[in-house]
């Protein structure tokens, strides 16, 4: 006879099964270790009897040898699991494991974990309570940073981590915010992204790149009327590093139609000899920041080769 394990993601709304699970459920005796199991509730509704009894993986194994019995997973059940895989093998007739996955997590679901986890974070840790937006500011900046620099230096293991880190940031600063939450962000950022991708999500043709720069550009630009704002460079955050900063506004300026002239004899001294060296960066298609960092880690390499050298 076998032994059928049903599973269920707790990121899925319990009582929504699959057809599969809905059928295992009704073919033999329906066994749980948790008496809170959210599935409870709804497999009562639905005239399912389940009966909640301690874990034992030896007596699990040796009633599914005489009759099929249904085990209802909880998501602690992983080294229960394994314990029950150990325990029919060691039958001399072990009976035949099934898993049944009655739900599965969509893509983006533990997004949902690190949610909850910075919910709890948020109210029970006496550091995490006391952050602001303000003092959350550094941190932010030092994790974009590590992003940048595992890009960098190819290390894309390591990406996943810093990515992560990152996204920390995002969701506490949605956890701290008082006017939205992380639906709100999440909802605005998918309007925005529906809205700017008519090629995608409309009838708009756009069949390279340069079109679909276009097209955003131009979308943005409708999006600037929109709302009343009087400069083209209205949303470029002056606090950025001053590189990036120069060649977004230049990039920015000459999108709209802004005459080349407008860029000369910017400013005096060694500011001046900067903000012409990122423009004529920017039109030879060079990333200024990139450059610089480039020939700082070139330059940081050396000090430590002459920091080893033998004395």
């Amino acid at each position: 006879m076998p032994l059928i394990v049903v599973t269920t993601s707790p990121r899925v709304p319990a009582g929504l099964l699959s057809h599969q699970a809905w059928q295992a459920l009704r073919s033999g005796r329906v066994l749980t270790g948790s008496a809170d199991h959210p599935q409870l509730p709804y497999l009562a509704e639905a005239g399912v009897e389940v009966s909640v009894v301690t874990p034992d993986a030896s007596a699990l194994a040796g009633q599914a040898v005489g009759e099929t019995v249904v085990w209802l997973a909880a998501d602690d059940d992983a080294d229960f699991m394994r314990a029950l895989g150990h325990a029919a093998i060691a039958l001399d007739e072990p009976p035949l494991i099934e898993v049944v996955p009655g739900s599965y997590d969509l893509p983006g679901a533990r997004v949902l974990d690190l949610v909850a986890v910075m919910d709890r974070l948020r109210v029970e840790c006496p550091w995490d309570r006391k952050q602001t937006h303000e003092s959350l500011v550094p941190y932010l900046l030092e994790e974009a940073y590590e992003v940048l620099e595992t890009i960098e230096q190819g290390d894309y293991p390591a990406l996943r981590e810093e990515l992560g880190d990152l996204l920390l940031q995002v969701v506490f600063h949605a956890r701290v915010a008082e006017g939205f939450d992380m639906d709100d962000v999440a909802a605005g950022i998918v309007e925005k992204l529906v809205r700017r991708h008519p090629h995608v999500f409309g009838s708009v043709r756009a069949e390279s790149a340069d079109e679909v720069n276009d097209n955003w550009e131009a979308i943005k630009a409708a999006e600037r009327a929109s709302k009343g704002s009087e400069s083209l460079l209205d949303g470029v955050p002056m606090g950025q590093p001053a590189l990036s900063l120069v060649a977004q506004l230049v990039r920015r300026a000459e999108r709209a139609g802004a005459p080349g002239g407008l860029a000369a004899a910017v400013g005096q001294g060694v500011g001046r000899e900067l903000f012409d060296l990122v423009r004529r960066a920017q039109e030879a298609g060079i990333d200024a920041e990139a450059e610089l960092r480039a020939a700082a880690r070139a330059y940081r390499d050396r000090v430590r080769a002459w920091e080893s050298r033998e004395p």
